[in-house]
């Protein structure tokens, strides 16, 4: 069984696409309908703001939980380091420095005293890995994060992480964030607006997960932005191949049995895989978001779940 606890609400352009009153709105629903974790980062939205800095999504978010004294201990709150542009035009990267720095900064937007969930967004090969990883482990035990996960890493480096954290006794990443869907683009294909060469879940990942129970599995974009069911956004050329073809039919015909839209389908077969992969929604609007809601209670069957794995 799976719920609205399951999901994750994406807050990339809170403060910046989205104004405040329409960012709290967004908050308000998600938690009436049982939901918990936020996901945001310390550079969303960089490229939204004049400034050409990220940290909006977190300072709006901030002022939605002081605005609700007590919901704090209700929420799960992730963010992310590493990809916040520099003055100069680079990256921040991955370093000890950097890391001690932007979670205090991360802290101090949210107005939390511990963040649930803290990420390295992006790999750093300038700076040593053993160098991040007691890092992002001095902050657990300093008691200033919860948990520790990896986003946009190549498999190997994130078990090369796991057993840094080992060697040194400090908390391992216990969470991995890709990007997935139900149909995946041609191999080798880049894919627009993509820009993470290690950014997709891969056969080698669900191995890699399947024998690491431990890890979860979070997927960004799972609905390849509104691509199943909005005409105006069809999905993308890359997406564009046989295998594409027969898993639409099956999606269609699941969701037609059903009476639910395609993208429901697609959130619930992602929350009842194997892996599980807990789908992070990020929605510009509260019907979009209710329709999301509705897909974490939809239960698929054994054979609607064989019929939607058959086709490759």
């Amino acid at each position: 069984m799976h719920g609205s606890a399951d999901l994750v609400l994406g807050t990339m352009y809170f403060g910046t696409r989205l104004d405040e009153r329409a960012s709290f709105a967004q908050l308000d629903r998600f938690v009436e309908a049982g939901g918990t974790t936020l996901d945001t980062a310390n550079c969303y939205a960089f490229w939204e703001s004049g400034t050409g800095h990220g940290g909006q999504s977190e300072a709006v978010i901030g002022r939605w939980l002081a605005a609700n004294p007590g919901i704090r201990e209700r929420m799960v709150i992730a963010t992310k380091v590493g990809v916040e542009p520099t003055d100069d035009g680079g990256v921040e990267g991955l370093s000890a420095e950097v890391v001690q720095r932007e979670s205090a900064r991360s802290l101090d937007r949210l107005g939390v005293d511990r963040i649930d969930l803290y990420w390295a967004h992006g790999e750093d090969r300038s700076t040593d890995l053993e160098e991040t990883v007691a890092a992002f482990g001095a902050l657990v035990k300093n008691g200033l994060v919860g948990r520790l996960g990896v986003s946009n890493h190549p498999t190997w480096r994130v078990e090369r992480g796991r057993r840094l954290a080992a060697a040194l006794a400090v908390e391992p990443w216990t969470a991995l964030q890709l990007t997935t869907s139900y149909v995946e683009p041609r191999p080798g294909a880049p894919v627009p607006g993509k820009d993470h060469r290690f950014g997709f879940v891969s056969d080698e990942t669900r191995d890699y997960l399947e024998s690491h129970p431990e890890i979860e599995l979070w997927a960004y974009s799972p609905l390849i932005q509104g691509a199943f069911d909005r005409g105006d956004r069809p999905l993308p050329e890359v997406y564009d191949h046989p295998g594409t073809a027969g898993r639409l039919a099956a999606l269609e015909q699941v969701a037609e049995r059903r009476g639910t839209t395609l993208s429901q389908v697609v959130l619930a077969w992602l929350l009842s895989g194997s892996p599980q992969a807990r789908p992070i929604v990020g929605v510009s609007s509260l019907d979009q978001l209710d329709d999301a809601l509705a897909a974490s209670g939809l239960e698929l069957s054994p054979e609607e779940l064989a019929a939607l794995d058959a086709p490759r």
